[in-house]
């Protein structure tokens, strides 16, 4: 696609969703989902095995997609208000993000990607998604810096998510992981497992240049329609971990501003880790 030329963008109604058109690319916006609560548990490298044989114990695995790799291109303004945002315990965050799935050297052709605004109030969040297609090279790290839509349809979606950000939004970082997801049986909670947190900086400035820069450690997420966790899951409280404020984003920001040799270039925010 010529980054140049205008996309005509069409929009019109489908068995109640909404259908958009981009040259002729059909896409589908997907409507918010219910608001859910979100808790947050980071681990230290030496707990993560740990942590995956106890999930594996208490809650069988998702029924779809039990792992796979997760790739999140990150948007914020150009002095990374959502970013302060985030690693300051704002009680309101936004977050606007381009999420594929897979591994890099696995791209082909027109890939499924998902632009998304992510929403979060207190320990509440909702999400809101427009699925589309683009073309695998788009994706490739090179290109990231162009955003991987036209900034048109970016701020166009977001404006139908009732979301108007006040300065304008570049791409800002690349962040993949793998993740393990399970079911809790008795309340149907979601449980993820994530861990290997690479990521590299799009926008030019912050950070020392490095690409696929390793966050020691993982991250349990546990998501729901209540705050109360079942009993399973009090069970990891035992991982003696206690941090519900972690951001991927943010922690991610932090270690490429960090000094090489830094202690915070290996240590989240407020965690001192011995590798």
């Amino acid at each position: 696609m010529n980054a140049t030329r205008r996309p005509t963008l069409t929009w019109r109604r489908r068995a109640s969703k909404m259908v958009v058109q981009l040259n002729n690319i059909p896409m589908k916006i997907i409507n918010t989902l219910p608001q859910r609560f979100e808790r947050k548990y980071y681990l230290a490298p030496a707990q993560v095995g740990f942590a995956y044989g106890l999930l594996r114990q208490i809650c069988p695995p998702a029924s779809e997609y039990p792992s796979e790799q997760i790739n999140s291109l990150y948007f914020d303004t150009p002095d990374l208000d959502q970013h302060e945002r985030s690693s300051s315990g704002d009680y309101r965050k936004d977050k606007v993000r381009i999420r594929w799935y897979g591994k890099d050297e696995k791209l082909r052709g027109m890939q499924t990607i998902f632009l998304e605004l992510k929403s979060r109030r207190g320990f509440a969040s909702t999400k809101q998604r427009l699925i589309l297609q683009a073309p695998a090279e788009n994706l490739f790290l090179e290109n990231l810096g162009k955003g991987i839509v036209p900034k048109i349809l970016l701020m166009d979606t977001l404006s139908r998510f009732g979301y108007f950000p006040s300065q304008p939004l570049l791409p800002v970082i690349k962040i993949s992981y793998w993740r393990y997801r399970y079911s809790e049986m008795m309340s149907e909670q979601r449980v993820s497992l994530d861990f290997h947190i690479n990521s590299t900086m799009v926008m030019p400035g912050p950070g020392n240049g490095e690409k696929d820069l390793e966050l020691p450690g993982g991250v349990i997420e546990i998501k729901g329609m209540s705050m109360e966790l079942p009993e399973a899951l009090r069970r990891v409280r035992i991982l003696d971990t206690d941090w519900t404020r972690f951001s991927k984003y943010s922690a991610c920001i932090e270690a490429h501003t960090e000094k090489p040799g830094s202690v915070g270039r290996s240590s989240p925010s407020g965690r001192v880790i011995r590798l």
